[in-house]
């Protein structure tokens, strides 16, 4: 039945146009449909008149074959680019809309909070200004996260991205990720463990780019482990590699969503039901930081099991 779905998705063309948000004669799929007509008739006509002209029929075949495959590729190569652009066009309107709700939320929260407390007519409590100004504190922390993340998008897409490997000391690297999530995670009702293997000291790597990976991974768990859990940070050795791994308990990731999972923009239908924090660059920002690194980044997932992601750096 999926098979089946898959296959109707691709013949619909009229479906694909709409999805690419583009009209039926700037669709790649129809041009490409229209393209294999012209390239038919083009050679039944280019066989009729050699057969008309050149007497050994097998001349006339090569030439009808040779003719068919450079329209062929010509159509491909013009396909081809207007498929980009249509997914460029696609990406625009997706990032445009992503990223106005998730500035707009933190924003209005901002300007309500500052109009309450420079009000004349509303008092607010001496005890309460502190967690109006935390409140304030933290949507600033989510716009500068998501411009964070954007700033490195940008610079992946513009291949201006870089990884500078360092000696990072693994007791220091975990100790200062613990003190940041500690306070989160308890508020949260969860328990937050990190283990290393001893034997690994340092650990070539880009620190920066390095926690972003892991606060990313970490941050995640928590947001979408709901009622109190466990969450378990750990650093080992695979062969040669480091491997990393973050297990939680969390909602985890249907089936239908897990191939999707590493690709802008993309939140997965349970996680958008969690919470609407999120820009769905997370993920795509750590693979693209892994994959740089040398390593290798994956999952395993059950839905409302949990979820434990793993990624591997070269030791």
């Amino acid at each position: 039945m999926v098979f089946l779905k898959k296959i109707w998705n691709q013949l619909n063309i009229v479906g694909q146009c709409k999805r690419n948000g583009v009209a039926l004669w700037q669709c790649p799929q129809f041009l490409f449909l229209v393209m294999g007509v012209i390239v038919f008739a083009t050679t039944l006509f280019s066989y009729l008149i050699g057969v008309s002209i050149i007497v050994d029929p097998e001349v006339v075949a090569l030439v009808v074959i040779i003719m068919t495959l450079i329209l062929l590729i010509i159509a491909f190569i013009i396909t081809r680019s207007f498929e980009k652009l249509a997914d460029v066009s696609r990406l625009k309107s997706e990032f445009i809309s992503i990223v106005s709700h998730q500035l707009r939320s933190p924003l209005a929260n901002i300007k309500w909070t500052f109009e309450v407390l420079s009000s004349n007519t509303f008092k607010v409590a001496l005890n309460k200004k502190e967690e109006y100004f935390l409140n304030v504190s933290e949507n600033i922390k989510r716009m500068v996260e998501l411009i964070d993340d954007l700033l490195i998008v940008s610079k992946i897409e513009e291949g201006a991205f870089s990884i500078n490997k360092k000696e990072i000391v693994i007791d220091d690297f975990v100790v200062d990720l613990t003190n940041r999530y500690k306070i989160f995670a308890e508020s949260s009702k969860i328990y937050l463990t990190f283990k290393h293997d001893e034997s690994i000291k340092t650990i070539m790597a880009d620190k920066s780019m390095l926690k972003i990976v892991l606060e990313n991974l970490i941050d995640n768990s928590i947001r979408y482990t709901k009622g109190g859990g466990k969450i378990d940070v750990r650093i080992t050795r695979k062969n040669k590699d480091i491997l990393f791994s973050v297990k939680d308990q969390g909602v985890g990731i249907p089936t239908s969503d897990k191939k999707f999972i590493f690709e802008k923009f993309f939140r997965a239908e349970n996680a958008l039901k969690s919470t609407t924090k999120g820009s769905g660059l997370g993920l795509y920002v750590c693979r693209s930081i892994v994959l740089a690194s040398g390593g290798k980044i994956w999952f395993e997932s059950e839905e409302n099991k949990g979820t434990t992601m793993y990624f591997t750096l070269p030791s």
